[in-house]
């Protein structure tokens, strides 16, 4: 009988002393020391000290109280002993003693039959009560916080679960923002520009006079809602009305179209004006179409940049944003080629349907209802993250913060431009850009009405026109970091205006000496005028897709070089001055133009020089960047590989003296049996400092129990 208890009570001694240690191990906090000689070489075993705590060298005996559950679970000895016959025969430090030595395994049906342990209420009325196995747990961080030990994250082709929640829905509304943005682009053109009473000259007018001053208007409006709304409220309130009026369009305004517009009072003002502003008559003429060229301009600048890429900085994460950003770029690219097609779809409906029957009403009806269909598709995505994404806590959340630009005012900004000259030839890059292509684009719409003057056939030749751009932009953009790997920043730069002037030359040559070229042309089944829009969209095509892959690039990468003052004031001074000036310069050149040679036919010679000498200073101000970026950037390269070899130096010379130290340290193996040997008391190796250059460090972790 007493052989019996002994074996029990050895059990029941083992199992307090494993639930003690993880008790321990998880509520450090709450235990500032163990008392007794041996339980610092017990925490030793259990606790690594290396960076994660620091124990003192004199630890301080105090009265360990066991938490509230564990008395609950540890039966008191006079429950275990009811009877003081049996108690008598136990020995009171058996009793008593939580010392941490190892139980000696002793055979039993107990151990082998049940890996959950079990402590036992020893004497006649003996119960077995399961308690939960504890196993060793992650280390606790030195601020002696419990710390749980991350599982890994569930992922699909590599990529966190938790990602795509986020990645996917943003990927189709961007996909979806942009094919109503292509639809919306040909759309408006198409409204404006084969209209009766208009042509391609309303376009400058109609860019400078009304869609800027509503640009900013909107802005101010969008800037007051944003302090009274939430971002939520603020997103519906913003991008409704856009679908709201797209619909209503389609299928109340431009049915209404001659009963709402003032027809004969634009006939007579163009009467008294002259035929030079046929452009801004044009205006009050077919003032629904203007409005809905300003509302599709404003889907692009406001619900692409300003809603959506808001939306996806408010939700991703740095890193997210570095993996998947890009792919961005080439989706939009892919909603560029279905939308062309789109177009091209409904534009072709014309040709299916009997006399008298107004094709474009219908064609228009068609591409609005997927606009608002699409729109509604944007809502409903926006809504569903919103709800199981933005306010999901389990999932990380974007850190980042805004970047405040400096707010220069229009003569710091010049006087920052007037100082550098590496900063006058980027502003120049960007003035160059922004009129040559407003100068060749408008002059091209002009002669594609020439040549389709149909409303639907004007549209379809634009579906194929944005799926030809998609293509080549895609295409582009996957050889635009080979270009810049194998050729350097100079000949990067110098494509685009290289672009320009090639077809630029071809274009309004087309134009202007197409008639000698007519035998020729006819040959091939064109005449001049076909050639020059096929010239035209050429350039167009090329043009754009080059700015998406080589030009912008280039000039983000023409800041990296400068010092900090000069990036940050001659990024903020160009965009101030440059890109209004670049955006607005070709329209106030093409209204000059107009008004002063009576139409834009008149005026085409003209804008031809204008360009080439504006395309030439573009090549000329490339080749004078390239002279001074590239000996700044090698100089950059040259300091970026000095830093990291000093950062090299350091880290091998730590990682000697660390395996320097481990060979004198021991293993952890070492370090326990070391413990053990030596009754538990902490080595001298275990508490020294890891370098020598870290006295400082080791001091405080000393003169602290916890670092």
């Amino acid at each position: 009988m007493r052989q019996a208890l002994l074996v029990q009570l050895n059990e029941l001694d083992w199992t307090r002393t494993e639930i003690e240690t993880s008790v321990k191990r998880r509520s450090l906090h709450q235990i500032e020391s163990y008392p007794g000689r041996n339980s610092l070489g017990d925490m030793e075993r259990v606790i690594s000290t290396k960076g994660l705590l620091s124990l003192p060298l004199k630890p301080q005996t105090r009265p360990f109280h066991p938490l509230h559950t564990l008395r609950r679970r540890f039966p008191s000895a006079a429950a275990c002993f009811p009877s003081p016959a049996l108690r008598a025969h136990v020995p009171t430090s058996a009793l008593h003693d939580f010392s941490s030595k190892e139980r000696t395994s002793i055979p039993g049906p107990t151990a082998a039959a049940n890996p959950e342990r079990s402590h036992l209420c020893l004497g006649l009325w003996a119960e077995r009560r399961r308690v939960p196995t504890f196993r060793a747990g992650a280390a606790i961080p030195a601020d002696g916080a419990g710390f749980v030990e991350e599982k890994e994250k569930p992922k699909f082709l590599g990529v966190e679960i938790s990602t795509l929640t986020k990645i996917i829905p943003l990927g189709i509304m961007f996909f979806c923002i942009l094919f109503n943005y292509t639809i919306l682009r040909d759309t408006k053109d198409v409204l404006v520009v084969t209209a009766k009473g208009s042509s391609a000259e309303i376009i400058p007018f109609l860019k400078t006079w009304v869609n800027l001053p509503m640009a900013v208007g909107f802005m101010l409006l969008y800037t007051k809602l944003s302090n009274v709304l939430s971002k939520e409220a603020l997103f519906y309130t913003v991008i409704l009305p856009f679908i709201a009026f797209f619909g209503a369009f389609a299928f109340v305004l431009y049915p209404l179209r001659d009963a709402i517009h003032p027809t004969a009072l634009a006939d007579k003002l163009l009467a008294a004006l002259g035929p030079s502003f046929l452009g801004p008559v044009a205006i009050l003429r077919i003032w629904s179409f203007c409005l809905f060229y300003v509302m599709a301009e404003l889907w692009g600048s406001v619900v692409i940049s300003v809603l959506f890429w808001g939306f996806a900085n408010q939700i991703t994460t740095v890193e997210e944003a570095k993996e998947f950003y890009p792919l961005f770029g080439l989706g939009a690219n892919i909603a560029l080629i279905f939308s062309g097609r789109t177009v091209k779809y409904f534009s072709n409906l014309r040709k299916n349907l009997g006399p008298g029957v107004d094709g474009w009403a219908i064609s228009l009806k068609g591409m609005m209802s997927i606009v608002v269909l699409l729109g509604l598709i944007i809502c409903a995505i926006y809504g569903g993250v919103n709800k199981f994404v933005v306010n999901d806590p389990s999932l990380p959340r974007s850190d980042r913060k805004k970047k405040e630009k400096p707010k220069l005012g229009m003569n710091e900004s010049l006087k920052v431009l007037l100082s550098s000259r590496y900063v006058r030839d980027l502003a120049t890059l960007v003035v160059a850009y922004g009129i040559s292509i407003n100068l060749v684009e408008v002059t091209w719409k002009s002669k594609l009405k020439a040549q389709f003057p149909s409303p639907n056939e004007y549209s379809s030749f634009m579906g194929d026109f944005s799926t030809a751009t998609g293509v080549a932009t895609f295409t582009m953009m996957l050889l635009g970091r080979l270009i810049l790997r194998k050729f350097g920043w100079g000949v990067a730069a110098m494509i685009t205006p290289t672009v320009l002037l090639l077809t630029g030359v071809g274009f309004f040559s087309l134009i202007l000496f197409g008639e000698p070229l007519t035998p020729l042309l006819g040959s091939l089944g064109m005449t001049p005028l076909l050639a020059a829009v096929y010239v035209g969209a050429l350039q167009n095509i090329f043009s754009k897709s080059a700015k998406y892959s080589l030009f912008d690039p280039c000039k983000e990468m023409a800041y990296i070089p400068l010092d900090e003052e000069m990036k940050v004031k001659g990024k903020a001074a160009i965009d101030v001055v440059c890109n209004p000036l670049g955006k607005s310069g070709g329209a106030l050149i093409q209204q000059f133009m107009i008004l002063t040679f009576g139409s834009l036919a008149n005026s085409t010679p003209y804008l031809g020089g204008i360009l080439l000498v504006i395309v030439l200073a573009w090549l000329g101000a490339a080749r004078s960047l390239d002279s001074q970026f590239s000996p700044l950037a090698k100089q950059e390269l040259e300091k970026e590989k000095m830093l990291k070899e000093k950062v090299k130096e350091p880290s091998t010379e730590a990682t000697k003296e660390d395996n320097d130290g481990s060979k004198g340290n021991g293993s952890v193996h070492e370090s326990v049996s070391s413990d053990s040997s030596s009754n538990g008391s902490p080595s001298k190796q275990e508490l020294a400092p890891e370098s020598e250059g870290s006295s400082e460090t080791t001091s405080s972790e000393q003169s602290s129990p916890v670092r």
